[in-house]
């Protein structure tokens, strides 16, 4: 037992000698294919760059056993514009959902449905394109109309997530079309239209929820600066070593999120991680750190989970924030 013990622990310490992590973290980046060239490449077991430490995410006290008894609640916003009794009704869900979850979900919202099928297929299409096409736009260039890398953080955090990324300021200088790659751009400026007159509404219900006039925030700036994040999530071989997302919190006002049928996401509420299942035509809103202070509620964490089966899952998020960060000085995951 001794002998055996002893050998493990040598084999352990040759390991993490042998593992120069700056360089295998430039080897991965000079490839530009990101994580998808991974799953592309048929990998069976992910780079060390990709493991995070274990139970990391859940270092809470969780037992797992709660997270399909809670559910992060749903907003009906039918009629919020037309009658005032369901309009005070609808603020009062927000105002009690901010306070509790900082997270809520809407349905009803005004954006048509084919909208937001056509967002996540424009997505899909991005990422399904050939690796010689998306290398000629990968970069970490914050500068760039739009931005397409693994990690946006990659040389700095503890260790690498599971998915790639892609993003673009569309408010309140949107970029020119032929900036935008042909295979999502229209969608990329028809979602980022429907999302900015969206947010004008969350913002007016918000500020009744905060009981200030209802163009407070609006008139404020909240609704000035607009970044569409676009993530993909490869199926993983390991997904019980890695995560898509830490555990984090939105540095903006609002984040609009859309997320397909597979899911994935968690929000941590009362020590508890609860999934937020995906409903069809739904759009998932989370308090950023920017308002929570407001709302006087705690950070609102949330992580994604890798998935082990074939495919993709996508995230769409919508930040609105500080018009500082259109400068390209700052862009916060989702």
């Amino acid at each position: 037992m001794g002998v055996s013990d002893n050998n493990e622990v040598l084999v352990t310490t040759k390991v993490v000698v042998d593992y120069d992590r700056a360089s295998e973290l430039k080897a991965f980046d000079d490839t530009q294919d990101g994580v998808m060239g991974l799953t592309d490449a048929g990998v069976t077991k992910i780079p060390l760059i990709f493991h995070n430490p274990k139970n990391s995410h859940h270092d809470e006290s969780d037992d797992g056993s709660g997270s399909t008894q809670l559910s992060v609640p749903s907003i009906d916003l039918v009629g919020v514009a037309e009658d005032p009794a369901t309009r005070k009704v609808v603020v009062e869900k927000i105002r009690q959902a901010c306070e509790t979850w900082g997270f809520f979900q809407v349905v009803n919202h005004g954006i048509p449905l084919s909208v937001l099928e056509e967002m996540k297929s424009g997505v899909n299409r991005f990422y399904e394109q050939d690796s010689e096409v998306k290398r000629e736009l990968y970069t970490r260039d914050p500068l760039r109309p739009l931005v397409y890398n693994s990690n946006f953080d990659l040389f700095t955090s503890p260790a690498a997530n599971w998915r790639d990324t892609f993003y673009c300021f569309m408010a309140p200088h949107p970029p020119k079309p032929e900036d935008l790659p042909s295979v999502c751009r229209d969608i990329l400026l028809e979602y980022a239209k429907e999302v900015k007159k969206l947010g004008s509404v969350l913002f007016e219900l918000l500020s009744e929820a905060l009981e200030l006039n209802p163009n407070y925030l609006n008139d404020i700036g909240c609704n000035e600066g607009l970044t569409l994040v676009c993530h993909c999530y490869p199926a993983c071989p390991e997904p019980e070593l890695t995560l898509g997302a830490t555990k984090h919190t939105d540095n903006d006002f609002i984040t609009v999120l859309l997320q397909d049928h597979i899911g994935g996401l968690q929000v941590l509420h009362e020590n508890r991680w609860v999934d937020v299942s995906p409903v069809p035509g739904a759009l998932v809103i989370n308090i950023g750190d920017l308002l929570q202070v407001s709302f006087h509620v705690l950070p609102v964490y949330f992580i994604c989970k890798p998935i082990s089966q074939w495919g993709l899952v996508d995230f769409i998020c919508t930040l609105y924030t500080l018009l500082f960060q259109l400068l390209g000085l700052k862009c916060e995951e989702c």
